[in-house]
This record gives structure tokens, C-alpha cells and sequence, in this order.
């Protein structure tokens, strides 16, 4: 009987009103107490409406199951493979999608239809992963600012190897907890390549000279990345000697930053030996067995005297200079190697001109940390002293007159006096 009414009733009835009617007839299916005869054919009449020629019936079915539990699960499939302007509300949180019907659907949606599934709370690996692989730009940066959503390491890195260059993508995966220093040192790479290309696409510099910049935030990025951190060093450096970037420049690099460990771990994997039996070589550095794992390791001759000289001067910098800034370029270690290279007779030409460029980068950053420290310490005192000047006009109760003048412009004991 309900069957045979609504339907005669929709032959006649305006879009709207069919929506409306759609709506009422599916929160009764879900919260009526329907005898069992009128709940089958509430049902038959819902499917019929699968059929119907105006989306708008459709989205407003759509909208009533979209979160129910108990829905059909047959009209919920076939509105979830509906245009997007239908299906959105169910893909977005329907919990009677499975993931195999998720990631099917994915394959052959639109990008606006894909960007719901990725909202989704609560989203399995596996769905993150095919929509890492196969969906539109949006989505998946929908996916990467979904911080519920259950996303591999290994996706992330899809994510990244598709859009790289979407700077949305790249903030929103350094937002998500718990990202790996990989992952981290991926981003920072996949900057550089945008930057790499907007500045030689404007002819500001030429491309050997912006690879070779490139290269230097490469390598200090991934000493950046590696303080603080203690677990995922290894896993760090094993990426870096995949993806090539384990060069021997990084590495004496990390040790004129005052940091061993990726130093240590890189020997550890390039030679193939136990990280006990290298540590206990790399600490009588000027050894013979260290010489031998050097060169097992790979890592040119000519820069051996450059190691031994970084690894024996760092607790002797330390002692004579005092605390040193982890992870950034010490100029007197750069200078103790220089020297100590020298006296031996063992500064390669190429070496020499490494090490210049490292002198020059630890003088820059020194440079740079020291006027942001006076700026700093200056706005400071200013405030200060904008503040008390404030406190003074409002004790004696005269306006504020000199607020766009400079601190040096402000006579506060004359100004009192003159009160």
C-alpha cells in the first residue's frame, strides 16, 4: 500500500516535493515502528527512488542514510556510486562502505567525490593508500591534512613523489604527528626542487650553481633534521644512502657540526660491520683499523685527514671555546682542520675549497644569529621603555603626543618637568 501510494503520488509531484517526500519516507524506514509488511515495502518504494531523474531526490536519500548504520546497504552502494553531487554526503561517513567498496570507488570517481572518502574519519591504510596512488591532487591533500586518517609511511612518500611541489600537500604532511625524519628530510627535498626551479626558470642563477646550492641545504637539512633524535638516525642515513645523498661532503659536515652519530651510522651501513665494533674504531680515529674502515666504507682517501682531524678537535673546540651550537657549522673546527690538514701536508686543493665554503656558511649563520639576537634584545628594550614612558604620561595625567617618535626622541624627565 505504501508502495503504490508514494509512487502515484511522485508521478505528479514537483522535484522538490519528492526530495522532501524521499526524506520523510527514509527517517521512517529508520526510526518508525513500521510493521514488517509496511517496512518491506517502505524499502521497495526507497529503492524505487534510485531511479528517480532529479539529483535532488537522490541527495536528500543520500543525506538520510548517510550515517545510519542500519540502512539499506544495497541503496547505500548504488547513491555512493551516484554523481558526486549525490554520493559526497555518503562517502564522506557512511560506516556501511567497506574498504574494498571505498578503494573501487576511488578508481572511478571525480576528484570532488575522492576528497570525501579522504575526509573520512577514522580512514584504514589501505584506502590511504590507493588514494595516495591513483586519486586527484585535492584529494590526497585532503588526505594528508586528515590527521585521523590511518596513513603509511609509505603512502606519504607516493603523496610527496606525486605532487611534491604543492606547497598545501608539503604543510600539511609536516603537520601530522609522528612523522619520520625521512619523511621530513623528503619535504625539505621536494622544497628545494620548487625553489630550484622558480629561481632558474627566472635566469636568476645558472643551473650548475643552483644544483650546487641545492646540494649544500641538502646536506644541511639532513644534520638539522638529526638533532635531537636518536631512533630514527638509522633510518635517516639508510634513506639518504638509497636516495644517493649520503655523500661524503654530508658527512664531514655532520662532524663539524659537532654531530657523530650520522656519521657513525653511515660507516656502520657503508661498511657493512657492527655499530659496536665501528664506534670502538672511530674513537681511536688516528688508528689504522679506522683507516681501514674508512676505505671499506667507500669514502675517498684524500679526505681521511680531513675526518681524523674533524673527530680529534671536537672535545679539544669544545674545551677551549666553550658549549658549541649543536648541528651548525663550527668555524674553529673548520679552522682546526684546515690547520691541522695543512701541518701535515694533506690539504687537497678540492678539500681546501670544501672547507672554505663551510667557513664562509658557519660566518654567515653566525652573523645572521647575531643580528636577530641585537634586533631581538633592541625591540625589547624599546617596549620596555615605551611601556614605562606610558606609565609615567598616565600618572600624570598627559597625553601621549610623542607615540610615532623614536625611543631616543622621547625626553621623559623634561617632559615630566614640563608638566
Amino acid at each position: 500500500m505504501i508502495v503504490r501510494k508514494f509512487m502515484n503520488w511522485a508521478q505528479t509531484a514537483s522535484a522538490g516535493a519528492r526530495a522532501e517526500g524521499a526524506s520523510a519516507l527514509a527517517r521512517a524506514y529508520l526510526y518508525a515502528d513500521l510493521s514488517e509488511d509496511d517496512f518491506d515495502d517502505a524499502e521497495l518504494a526507497l529503492t524505487a527512488l534510485l531511479d528517480d531523474a532529479s539529483p535532488l531526490v537522490r541527495r536528500a536519500l543520500a543525506e538520510a542514510f548517510a550515517s545510519a548504520a542500519d540502512a539499506p546497504h544495497h541503496i547505500v552502494a548504488a547513491l555512493a556510486a551516484d554523481q558526486s553531487e549525490v554520493s559526497t554526503c555518503l562517502l564522506s561517513r557512511s560506516p556501511l562502505l567497506s574498504d574494498v567498496e571505498l578503494t573501487e570507488l576511488i578508481r572511478v570517481s571525480d576528484e570532488f567525490a575522492q576528497t570525501a572518502i579522504a575526509l573520512r574519519p577514522g580512514l584504514s591504510g589501505i584506502v590511504c593508500a590507493e588514494l595516495a596512488g591513483s586519486a586527484e591532487k585535492s584529494a590526497v591533500v585532503a588526505l594528508a591534512q586528515n590527521t585521523s586518517a590511518h596513513v603509511a609511511d609509505s603512502a606519504m612518500a607516493v603523496m610527496l613523489a606525486r605532487f611534491g611541489s604543492d606547497q598545501a600537500l608539503r604543510e600539511a604532511l609536516l603537520l601530522r604527528p609522528n612523522l619520520s625524519l625521512s619523511l621530513r628530510f623528503d619535504i625539505t627535498q621536494a622544497i628545494a626542487a620548487s625553489l630550484e626551479k622558480f629561481v632558474t626558470g627566472c635566469g636568476w642563477v645558472s643551473e650548475a650553481r643552483m644544483v650546487r646550492l641545492v646540494g649544500e641545504a641538502q646536506e644541511g637539512s639532513a644534520v638539522l633534521l638529526a638533532e635531537g633524535s636518536t631512533s630514527d638516525i638509522g633510518e635517516l642515513v639508510l634513506h639518504l644512502q638509497e636516495i644517493g645523498a649520503l655523500t661524503p661532503s654530508m658527512l664531514l659536515r655532520s662532524l663539524l657540526c659537532f654531530n657523530n652519530d650520522i656519521f657513525v651510522h653511515a660507516v656502520t651501513n657503508l661498511s657493512q660491520m657492527r655499530q659496536g665494533r665501528v664506534e670502538g674504531l672511530i674513537s681511536n680515529c688516528m688508528g689504522s683499523g679506522f683507516a681501514a674502515i674508512f676505505a671499506r666504507a667507500g669514502l675517498p682517501e684524500a679526505l681521511l685527514p680531513a675526518f681524523r682531524a674533524a673527530l680529534t678537535g671536537s672535545a679539544q673546540i669544545r674545551k677551549t671555546h666553550g658549549a658549541q651550537v649543536m648541528n651548525r657549522l663550527s668555524r674553529p673546527l673548520i679552522a682546526f682542520v684546515i690547520q691541522k690538514c695543512s701541518d701535515a701536508g694533506a690539504l687537497d686543493p678540492h678539500l681546501l675549497a670544501l672547507l672554505r665554503r663551510f667557513e664562509a656558511e658557519a660566518a654567515r649563520d653566525v652573523a645572521r644569529h647575531l643580528t636577530q639576537t641585537i634586533l631581538q634584545e633592541e625591540r625589547q628594550i624599546a617596549s620596555a621603555q615605551r611601556i614605562g614612558i606610558a606609565a609615567i604620561a598616565a600618572a600624570l595625567d598627559v597625553p601621549m603626543v610623542f607615540e610615532d617618535m623614536s625611543v631616543d626622541d622621547y625626553h621623559v624627565v623634561d617632559y615630566a618637568e614640563a608638566a
